[in-house]
């Protein structure tokens, strides 16, 4: 290597030029690609196809031209990237789909919602549109800067006129390096009516503006959910809003088809298909029969067939979750200002959209002044030559050369170069009479626009009034009614929605089986019948909880090994009457080896109320209910159970009740709730109740005055006692005996306060289920066996019962009178 290419050499840290040569480059692309300038909304690479058409002059009332010819105008000028890249760029500006008001009129094949691709290039044509001629208008007037093009040749806008709010009303989308854009479309005249709030309030905030602007206003039409999320976008710049689909249910005779009119910003209509037909397939949504799109010239038409056993409300809101038939916008409102990329508000936008027509008013009119001066000092000159018209012929007929003329009119009357040369260019026909009264009038004429254009150059009042007038006249030429429909409340819609507000009975067998089903199922019977089959159970298995609660409230699982676990009623399968159920594990994550024991409903998590907590080892426990507000999927840890131990009972209290406790061999304990402090979730409990060696607590329930204490036995003995014949006791004793045990009723299996008005519900080990009425059960005293309520058989036993709110629309039976075992009762 020679001494002089040494000498070029210069040794260079890789680190130091790794951060300059990419610090290089990431602001290239956020500059001059990705990202669009806040005053026309456009990035270079749109502007560019705009402007190059424009010089092609392939205006909208010219033919049609091919878009190779444009692509290859944009390339070979200003826009030294790939043809794919431009000529994808000008399909977007050309689909209805895809921009709010299309800037280029294509014609041909331009893709569709489907995502199919648009025809190449050289078979499509297209020409500007007519709003695109807003955005170009008075170019040519100075009204901005031109900058070079790549390689210096060239000329091109640093940014467009944009005589209407772009940035807003067609959207921006883009990534750059370390930021992104994603401003959604919005409606023009609601835009406009938004800038024009701002000329008559420069102080209004961007929530105020929210008058005028309503949201985003998407091409696809399409529900916004809420407006929170639009609210938070406009005030800060970020945010979120959450499109929904416009659909209808029809009626099909005894069945429903949901038809689905139109789609979210952005969705694919043919992928949308494709799922909603995978998740049939694989049996996440069930009900669809059919489904097919029937979309044609006259709109999108997909219409989803459903089975006539199904709520159609509810099979949409799971197409609603499950697909893109519901889809967030996330708003990031970024956009260069003054070459800087900033998030701005919505008033931030507006502002310097304003600002910047502010100076496209003043450099037009600065232009329009010095065009109108400059013609009006041409008109003083030819009036002078009117005024002395044969002393100039004589001087021009005198002269041996055009300069010699030229130059004696300007030394003979004062006149600039441009004046006399504008005499010796005019034609004899302006010498006519009516030729000089045109000249007078339009000097008059040009002195008024004059003085008018350097009123406006002194007024920005009346430069925002231009600009208001030139708005309202697009708005009036262009604007259109409102796509997107803006929904009032939340920003979704949960199951329980669509899901009316009735009473349940859900059952648990033993195996872990669970199914929902409504009280009406169960018709009243009188004391003695044999019930019907309420659950079919099979391999020994039996059910082990029943209760009634609303289809809307929290069911809260509490397993034996102390652990708390949340649905919604509504989530548990509604099946038939005979129906084993659906395993719980399908629905909750237990463990393992974990089993329910106890299961209760609440409607809301309030922090004044409590959840009383019983074992069967006789242990007792007092915890806030809002400590169990947020159960994970997983579970949470209800209570610290002892070794050997079991929840047998969780009960809801205010804190200032009584609580009695029953036991399998008929003792029982009524204490204050008070003498059990409040401990946190994972606390053991104190002693409730004191219990002999073979026996342990079946139950307990909240005392209430003028209620009396139901006793069940597993071979379907009971009674009601009165609460007064249970006096209160301190926590922690042997208790007093609420029921004669003996074998020919059976140990305790329930302990329950009723109301006479109440019906009681009977379940036995092998599924069967009497209703009964609570008043038909006789009232005794505390040291008695009770009297049968329910006929069983000889290998069968209570296995459950729960408290049923009467239903007067089902009459109780004729007495004696009983339905058949295993056969559904009609209503």
């Amino acid at each position: 290597m020679s001494e002089e290419s040494r000498s070029q050499i210069r040794e260079i840290d890789i680190g130091s030029e790794m951060r300059t040569s990419f610090m290089d480059y990431a602001m290239s692309i956020i500059v001059s690609r990705a990202l669009p300038d806040v005053r026309d909304g456009l990035k270079p690479v749109h502007r560019r196809i705009l402007y190059a058409m424009s010089e092609l002059g392939m205006a909208p009332d010219k033919p049609y031209k091919k878009s190779a010819r444009i692509v290859g105008e944009v390339i070979g000028k200003y826009h030294p990237h790939g043809d794919s890249a431009v000529y994808e760029t000008m399909v977007r500006m050309a689909q209805d789909f895809s921009l709010r008001y299309m800037l280029i009129d294509g014609h041909g094949n331009f893709g569709s919602i489907d995502g199919d691709m648009a025809a190449a290039m050289r078979y499509t044509e297209a020409r500007l549109s007519k709003i695109a001629m807003e955005l170009l208008r008075d170019i040519n007037k100075e009204t901005i800067d031109f900058v070079p093009n790549y390689d210096g040749e060239e000329q091109e806008p640093a940014v467009l006129p944009a005589r209407f709010p772009n940035l807003l009303v067609n959207g921006s989308s883009g990534i750059a390096v370390g930021m992104a854009t994603n401003i959604p479309p919005h409606n023009m005249i609601e835009v406009i009516n938004g800038v024009q709030q701002l000329i008559e309030n420069p102080d209004v905030t961007p929530l105020d503006l929210m008058q005028s602007i309503k949201g985003p206003d998407f091409p696809t039409g399409g529900y916004i959910m809420g407006r929170e999320g639009i609210k938070q976008a406009y005030a800060t710049g970020r945010g979120s809003v959450t499109m929904r689909s416009k659909a209808t249910i029809e009626e099909n005779g005894n069945k429903a088809r949901i038809i689905v009119h139109e789609l979210p910003y952005q969705v694919n209509k043919a992928r949308l298909i494709e799922k909603i037909a995978e998740l049939v397939r694989d049996k996440k949504i069930d009900g669809i029969t059919d489904l097919r799109d029937e979309s044609d010239r006259n709109g999108m038409r997909i219409v989803i067939e459903l089975r006539r056993d199904v709520n159609p409300n509810v099979v949409l809101n799971n197409l609603y979750k499950q697909t893109a038939m519901q889809s967030n916008f996330g708003i990031i409102m970024l956009a260069l200002v003054n070459g800087e990329p900033k998030v701005l508000n919505l008033r931030d936008m507006l502002f310097h959209y304003l600002e910047h027509q502010k100076v496209v008013i003043r450099r037009r009119t600065e232009y329009d002044l010095r065009k109108a001066e400059a013609r009006a000092h041409i008109l003083e000159g030819l009036r002078i030559a009117l005024d002395h018209l044969d002393e100039v012929i004589a001087l021009i007929r005198g002269s041996r050369t055009t300069e010699e003329a030229r130059d004696g009119l300007m030394q003979r009357f004062s006149l600039s170069f441009d004046q006399a040369q504008a005499i010796l260019d005019m034609r004899l026909q302006r010498l006519t009479g009516l030729e000089r009264e045109k000249i007078e009038e339009e000097y008059a004429e040009l002195q008024k626009k004059i003085a008018e254009f350097k009123a406006i150059l002194a007024d920005e009042r009346l430069v925002l009034n231009i600009i208001s007038e030139e708005l309202n006249e697009i708005k009036e030429k262009f604007g259109d009614d409102r796509r997107s429909e803006i929904t009032i409340g939340g920003d979704s819609i949960e199951d329980e929605d669509l899901i009316p507000q009735t009473d349940v009975v859900i059952t648990i067998s033993h195996t872990g089986y669970i199914k929902r089903l409504p009280v009406s199922t169960y018709r009243s019977q009188r004391r003695g019948g044999k019930g019907v089959i309420g659950m079919d159970t099979k391999d020994n298995d039996f059910v082990e909880h029943l209760f009634v609660t609303n289809s809307h409230h929290y069911l809260m699982f509490f397993t034996d090994k102390g652990k708390v676990y949340r649905l919604k009623a509504y989530e548990i399968p509604d099946l038939s009457r005979t129906a084993r159920g659906t395993p719980i594990i399908n629905l909750i994550q237990i463990e393992q080896g974990e089993t329910i024991n106890a299961v209760i409903p609440v409607e809301s998590f309030d922090s004044d109320k409590y959840l009383f907590f019983a074992t069967k080892n006789g242990l007792v426990k007092k915890t806030p209910l809002d400590d169990y507000s947020n159960i994970r999927k997983g579970g949470l840890i209800a209570i610290t159970l002892r070794e050997d131990d079991d929840l047998i009972g969780v009960r809801l209290t205010d804190g200032n009740q009584s609580i009695i406790m029953g036991t399998k061999q008929g003792m029982s304990i009524h204490f204050p709730e008070q003498e059990v402090r409040a401990m946190g979730r994972s606390a053991t409990g104190v002693k409730g109740i004191q219990l002999d060696e073979d026996d342990a607590v079946i139950d307990m329930d909240v005392v209430h005055e003028d209620n009396s204490v139901l006793i069940v036995t597993s071979k379907g003995f009971g009674k009601r006692t009165p609460v007064s014949e249970y006096r209160l006791q301190s926590r922690g004793g042997k208790g007093i005996k609420t029921l004669n045990v003996t074998p020919k009723n059976g140990p305790v299996v329930g302990l329950k306060i009723v109301r006479e008005d109440e019906d009681l519900m009977i379940i036995t080990a092998s599924g069967t289920v009497i209703r009964t009425s609570m008043s038909g059960i006789s009232l005794m005293g505390r040291n008695t066996q009770g009297v049968k309520l329910i006929n069983i058989r000889e290998e069968d036993e209570v296995s459950t019962l729960a408290r049923v709110d009467k239903s007067e629309e089902q009459p109780e039976l004729e007495e004696g009178e009983e339905s058949s075992e295993g056969q559904e009762t009609q209503e």
